[in-house]
């Protein structure tokens, strides 16, 4: 079942509307999203789990998408976007998501497209580009060329804008900051390769190392428990936060270092830790960034919190048609 929650109708004028989606390992969300960032609905259904097949995960997007396209607003829709984790296939407008085991180079924006009859262009992008796209757009790094976007959850996502641009490569995946390097001696990243950001500083990631150490937290813990421990003083979860932010911070260093990006926004469900995670990150940034054209580096908490997904990849569907969304 979703839950569909509505703003009001009214008022919403001339203003163009895009239906979005954001795919995730957890949840499916999709929205109806104005081109000024007006959010009119959104609505979700649980990504499906366990022996699954394909067109299981397609079908609670289809159930999604049909109740949307119900609402009133949606007679307004002109464009689709879908945000999905990645990897995505930029030229194929397929999706290999790691934690969508059942999807593998599916063709998700021709099936969107007939879903919807033709009857408007899709647009596909990747999760961590969406989210960058969103903060660029509305959030934290509004205002700025050049910014890195990181998502840190049950994964570490990631977007780059620069010269004011949504930098995503030829694939669609460029920026995925969650699969650089910063351990080469670390542990197997469940992508399969070694040391990456997101097997050190994901929710789940960081849990583990915590229990590996001694910590005794509830069967069931997440990041969120981590964190209400490491507030209290707990010296394992201190240890858990210090070891993420190390690693993020050496992630975001070599990403300015190859791109000068001046600001970088750091959203997801770990990030609302708040100071457990950003004051030992503000420190690890600092030891990294030594160089002089590094040493300005601004970090600003995520804005765009819970929508952020549905607001990128409307972003990216509008500017696709050359809308200039007013922010």
């Amino acid at each position: 079942m979703g839950d569909t929650r509505s703003a009001a109708e009214g008022g919403h004028g001339g203003r163009k509307v895009a239906l979005a989606l954001d795919i995730g390992g957890t949840k499916i969300a999709g929205g109806l999203v104005t081109s000024d960032g007006g959010v009119l609905a959104t609505d979700r259904e649980d990504t499906p789990r366990g022996p699954v097949d394909a067109d299981d995960v397609f079908h609670a997007v289809e159930r999604l998408v049909r109740r949307l396209l119900a609402l009133p607003a949606a007679d307004r829709v002109e464009v689709v976007g879908i945000g999905s984790a990645a990897p995505v296939h930029l030229a194929e407008g397929a999706v290999s998501p790691v934690n969508i085991p059942a999807w593998r180079r599916f063709p998700l924006v021709d099936r969107v497209r007939s879903l919807l009859g033709g009857r408007c262009p899709v647009l596909l992008c990747g999760d961590g580009p969406a989210y960058a796209a969103a903060e660029h757009w509305l959030g934290a790094a509004r205002g700025f060329d050049d910014a890195i976007c990181l998502v840190v959850s049950t994964g570490v996502g990631g977007g780059l804008v620069s010269g004011g641009r949504l930098l995503t490569g030829p694939s669609g995946n460029g920026g995925h900051l969650g699969h650089v390097v910063v351990d080469v001696d670390g542990e197997v990243c469940p992508c399969g390769s070694i040391g990456c950001v997101e097997s050190i500083a994901s929710g789940p990631s960081m849990v583990r190392w915590a229990r590996d150490q001694g910590w005794a937290g509830r069967e069931t813990a997440t990041a969120r428990d981590l964190a209400e421990a490491a507030r209290s003083g707990d010296p394992i979860p201190v240890a858990a936060f210090d070891r993420a932010a190390r690693a993020l911070a050496a992630g975001i260093v070599s990403a300015a270092a190859l791109t000068e990006v001046r600001v970088a926004v750091v959203g997801g469900g770990v990030a609302r830790a708040g100071r457990v995670l950003f004051a030992p990150l503000r420190g690890h940034l600092a030891d990294y960034a030594r160089l002089p054209f590094l040493r300005g580096l601004l970090l600003r908490a995520g804005e765009v919190a819970r929508d952020g997904g549905l607001l990128g990849a409307a972003r990216v569907a509008f500017g696709s048609r050359g809308e200039r969304p007013v922010a």
